[in-house]
């Protein structure tokens, strides 16, 4: 028997929010599109997004 596989992608989106002039730290903000359900979703952090494709996927 074939095991069925399937396909779930995303889009993910960078832009500098911020940047700390004393250290160069910089601050992104993450904007993240499910492609098959056409879901945005905005985030602080890549570790936040990526929760929400962890969520997603169904792995949390």
């Amino acid at each position: 028997m074939m095991e069925t596989k399937q396909v779930t992608s995303f889009v993910l989106r960078f832009q500098l929010a911020d940047l700390e002039m004393d250290n160069r730290k910089k601050y992104w903000r993450v904007k993240v599109t499910h492609v098959q359900d056409e879901k945005e979703a905005l985030f602080d952090s890549i570790d936040a997004a990526m929760e929400f494709i962890k969520e997603v996927v169904g792995e949390t």
